[in-house]
This record gives structure tokens, sequence and C-alpha cells, in this order.
């Protein structure tokens, strides 16, 4: 806790005192350009790894990375995805998986989580993956099977978030798309799914291209 309250005043008296007119424009609305879904893993921290400041992202964390279909549960998922939608207008949601997770973890081995009972009820909205994974990647083992379960993970909440009647709408308009990422810890790197590939690329193969800073409607780095 002493480290927590020992970056809490340094933000206060250093990057907050330095960024006022930031934090002044930010107390009064946000604009969000992207919904970024990931997981809750302590070491996932999505404005490092985009380098996004406050206000760039609107950011849904849970177990998993997980979006349960509209019809199975309307909950704190669903409301946050619908506010991003209606409310903010997001034009992208990035759905970011991760190497190493536990969630992912849980779908290959189920029995570990026997004794907690929440993360058992909320890793159903995961069956879909592990039956995928069980159909597909039978022939893999070991860090290629916990691979291919990430990565399909990723596709399956995709497809999960156009049940979403905000989403398909607004998909239908043309003024949202979806993208699929997975962020490896261990090296930095990320990958996103490329439809034309139908496989998971490095980012720059992808068809997302890196934004022209001169084209950058704000710059709230800090």
């Amino acid at each position: 806790m002493q480290k927590l309250v020992q970056g809490l005043h340094q933000f206060q008296s250093q990057v907050f005192a330095s960024h006022k007119d930031l934090f002044e424009r930010l107390g009064k609305t946000q604009a969000p350009e992207t919904l970024f879904i990931t997981c809750s893993d302590s070491r996932i921290d999505p404005n490092l790894i985009t380098q996004t400041g406050p206000g760039e992202l609107f950011i849904l964390r849970n177990v998993g990375n997980l979006v349960a279909r509209y019809e199975e549960h309307i909950g704190s998922t669903a409301a946050a995805i619908e506010f991003a939608v209606v409310a903010l207008k997001v034009r992208e949601i990035i759905v970011c998986g991760h190497s190493n997770c536990g969630a992912m973890q849980a779908v290959l081995e189920p029995e570990s989580i026997q004794d907690m009972p929440a993360m058992k009820a909320w890793m159903a909205h995961a069956k879909e993956t592990g039956r995928l994974v069980r159909e597909n990647y039978g022939h893999l083992e070991g860090e290629a099977r916990f691979s291919a379960t990430v990565e399909e993970n990723v596709l399956v909440q995709l497809e999960n978030l156009r049940t979403h009647p905000s989403v398909a709408a607004a998909i239908e308009r043309g003024a949202l798309r979806l993208h699929g990422w997975v962020y490896k810890i261990q090296t930095g790197e990320v990958f996103a799914y490329d439809a034309a590939q139908a496989e998971f690329v490095p980012l720059a193969e992808s068809g997302v291209k890196p934004l022209d800073e001169a084209h950058r409607s704000r710059d709230l780095s800090i």
C-alpha cells in the first residue's frame, strides 16, 4: 500500500501538475475512439502497450477478456459495450488476449477452478472456445495448444460481440470495426487477426496502419 500512496503523491505533484489543461478537459468530457477489451491480468497495461494517454481508450477488463453473447448475459460487460458504442460512439473495438493467460489455462484444465464457483460460472462464457480447441486442435500439445486456445478465444469473443444489438447496428452503418489482437507478454509483440489470411500475424503485417502523427486530433501522452 505504501508504494501506491507514494505513487499517488508523485502523480499529483509531478504528472498532474504538468498536465492541468489536459485533466481539466477530461474533467468535462471524454471522447475515446477505441473500446479496448482485455484481461484483468496484472501484467497487461493497455495504455502502456499502445502508448496512449488518459481519454484515448475506453477500457473494459475481465477475466479472460470474455464477451458473453447478448442473449446469455446482460451485465456489466454488456453495459460497458453498449455505452461505448451508443454514448461514446467509439469507432473501433479491440479484443486483446494474451500469452500465459490463467483463464485460458482453465479452459484447457477446467478442474483447476473447481474450488472457485464464481470463476467457474464466468468461464462458462468460454465454453465455445473449449469446444473449438477440443475439436480442432487435438493434435497440438503444450505451448502450441495454449497459443491456439488464446487465439480461438479472441475470435469467439469477436463473434459474441456481433450479437450485441448496438454493435451489430454500428457495423451495419459502417461506423464500427472489430479487431482481434494477441499480446505476448515476454516479447512485447502484438499479433492481429488478418481475415484475408485467416490467421494472426504480426501487427505490422496486418491491415491496421499506425496513425500518422500529423493527423492526430490531440496529444494525450504523458
